[in-house]
Order: structure tokens, then C-alpha cells, then sequence
């Protein structure tokens, strides 16, 4: 069996004028764009400064009764062409006469030139249109969502990549908006469910700066607060532990991974000091001497100088010190037994 395939009917018959028309347009457009529009306007309205009796030309008023909009839209391709003829893309005004015709950039280039909202003429539209324009996107285009926040906000809400990108946009704009970084930090504190992430965020950070210190200084520090060196093993396993979180992707929680390489350094930190005698003892002697310190300070905060003992005086007191100088005679005992049987000591 032959499939036959017959080619598309072409008519013969002769196409009225309003439809050939119709398609000169549409195909001009198409090739064009806003230009076949912007080269209406330019060479039908007069330009500033010329009066009706200088140029078979109309004001831009006259032109939007005649076109049934605004004169608001008709200069908004009045001034894209304006830019565009300062940049030689197409002929000034002055060099147009009505039902001219001249070759027209191509349509993408139209979007360079033309702002369909009157707020591109701020200076906040400035600053959206040249941020689009860094970012390789059309003016048009994030004016259009500046100035319809409730669409921009039902996207964040509905879409989690536009959620995403929001959230990446803040930083990067946060970092030198110190206001902003004021009204960040205030709604963070005010909100439980955000204070409990940034805690736990916060945590994890601690841990993974606790691996990563261990893995790139080689060095330790003990529970007593010793500042030694790293064995080879212990680092290598530091190291193993950062290039697993190193690896997570942005989406995934490092919190787990954070804590068990935490865990882990902190166990080995642990063994490596009861494994070696001499730091075993060293570590004693400085946890001693930390807490006698912080006990010193303490006590000589008990002073009677600027008051009267008696107006606070509760027999309690009395025995809570003397119970306190028998376990420093105690202690004192114990120390000097320990000196006499290590004489090296």
C-alpha cells in the first residue's frame, strides 16, 4: 500500500485588497516589531520646538485622538525612537515626512530603546532597567514585575524556584544595604519558626568551622583548652569528614553531617589525650589550674568594704565558708601528699 500525500491547495483566486494589506502589515511587523510603529509615530508627529506652521507634521495629542490612545503611549515610541536616532540606528525626525518610508532595524532591537511604562523615566526605572539589563534581560520585563509586587509575591509563593531566586536576589542585595540588613535581622528575631533555623544553621556553622580549623591549621584543642598538634590520622579524618559536607549540594541539609563530623573530632580529640601520658597530665594540670582561677574570682567578689556584714548576715553563711576552708585545707593537703611522693614535681 502507497501512502500518498497531497501538497497543501493553493488558491487562485484573487486576495482583496484588505487582506493583502492586512498581510503586508502583519509581515512588515513581524520583521520589524515596535519599529513599523516608532516610524509611524516619528514621521507623523513634529518635534519638539516646531510649530504647526513649520511641519505638515501633528502634535502628539492630535495623533493619539486620531489613533483613539493615549498621548502618553504615543510619546513612550516617540522617545524610543528619539534614543534610537541619537545612536544612528534610524533618521531624526526632522529628516521624516509623512507616509515615508525608511529601512527599519530589526525587532529585537526595539526592546533596547522602548519602555512601555512611564516609570522607566525615574530614577528608580533607571536603576531596575540597567540592573536587567546586567543581568541580560529585558527592561520591560522587570519593570513589569517592580511594579505589580502582589504578582511577584503569589510567584514566591506558588513556585519554589522563583522562591529561590528571590532568596538569592536579597543577598546579594543585603550585603550593601545595611537598612535592609536592619529589617532582615528584626523579622528573624520576631519569628520563632526563622530564630530556630538560624539557630540550627548557626550550630552546624560552629561544627563545620570546628572541623575545618582541625583540617587546615593541623591543629587541636583540648577540652581543658590546650593548643597541640594534630596527629596525621586525626587530620586526614578532619579532612575526609569537610570534603563529604564540602560536597552537599545547596539544597541539601549539611545539619546531620555537620553534628557527626562534630561528634566524631570531638571523640578522637578526647582519645588523643588519654592515649599520651604526658598530655594526659598536662591536661589535668591545666583544667586544675582553670578552675582555681575561676573559683579565686569568685571568692574576691565576697568582699564586705562598702556595707555593713550585719545587714545581711545569716548563720548559713558562716557555715557554707567554713565548710568551703576545710575543703581548700583538703585540697591543700592533697597537693602537698602528691608533691612528696614526686619529689621531680
Amino acid at each position: 500500500m502507497t501512502l500518498v500525500i497531497n501538497p497543501p491547495e493553493t488558491s487562485s483566486a484573487p486576495v482583496s485588497e484588505p487582506i493583502a494589506r492586512d498581510a503586508r502589515e502583519f509581515g512588515a511587523y513581524a520583521r520589524t516589531g515596535g519599529w513599523a510603529f516608532g516610524l509611524k509615530v516619528a514621521r507623523s508627529v513634529r518635534p519638539g520646538g516646531q510649530g504647526a506652521d513649520e511641519t505638515p507634521k501633528v502634535s502628539a495629542k492630535e495623533f493619539a485622538e486620531l489613533a483613539g490612545c493615549s498621548p502618553e503611549r504615543v510619546m513612550r515610541y516617540y522617545k524610543a525612537w528619539d534614543r534610537a536616532a541619537d545612536d544612528g540606528l534610524v533618521p531624526h525626525f526632522e529628516a521624516l515626512t509623512p507616509g515615508q518610508e525608511v529601512e527599519l532595524p530589526d525587532a529585537d532591537v526595539w526592546l533596547s530603546y522602548y519602555v512601555s511604562r512611564s516609570g522607566a523615566t525615574s530614577e528608580r526605572g533607571t536603576a531596575i532597567a540597567e540592573a536587567a539589563q546586567a543581568e541580560g534581560i529585558r527592561p520591560t520585563k522587570a519593570l513589569e514585575v517592580a511594579e505589580n509586587p502582589t504578582a511577584l509575591r503569589a510567584a514566591i509563593l506558588a513556585d519554589p524556584a522563583t522562591a529561590r531566586a528571590a532568596r538569592q536576589a536579597l543577598l546579594d542585595r543585603v550585603r550593601e544595604d545595611p537598612g535592609l540588613q536592619s529589617e532582615l535581622a528584626r523579622d528573624v528575631v520576631r519569628t520563632d519558626e526563622l530564630k530556630k533555623a538560624v539557630a540550627g544553621e548557626s550550630r552546624a556553622a560552629d561544627r563545620i568551622g570546628y572541623v575545618r580549623q582541625i583540617a587546615e591549621s593541623g591543629q587541636i584543642k583540648t577540652p581543658a583548652g590546650q593548643t597541640v598538634d594534630a596527629p596525621a590520622d586525626l587530620r586526614q579524618e578532619a579532612e575526609r569528614h569537610l570534603s563529604l559536607i564540602d560536597e552537599l549540594g545547596e539544597g541539601e541539609d549539611a545539619g546531620e553531617w555537620a553534628a557527626e563530623a562534630y561528634d566524631t573530632m570531638k571523640s578522637l580529640v578526647v582519645e588523643v589525650v588519654e592515649t599520651d601520658p604526658g598530655l594526659r597530665v598536662q591536661e589535668r594540670r591545666t583544667k586544675f589550674y582553670s578552675s582555681l582561677q575561676k573559683a579565686t574570682k569568685v571568692f574576691e567578689e565576697l568582699t564586705f568594704d562598702d556595707a555593713d556584714a550585719g545587714e545581711f548576715y545569716e548563720d548559713d553563711m558562716v557555715q557554707r565558708l567554713e565548710e568551703l576552708q576545710r575543703a581548700v585545707a583538703v585540697c591543700i593537703e592533697s597537693l602537698r601528699g602528691a608533691r612528696g611522693n614526686h619529689p621531680e614535681g
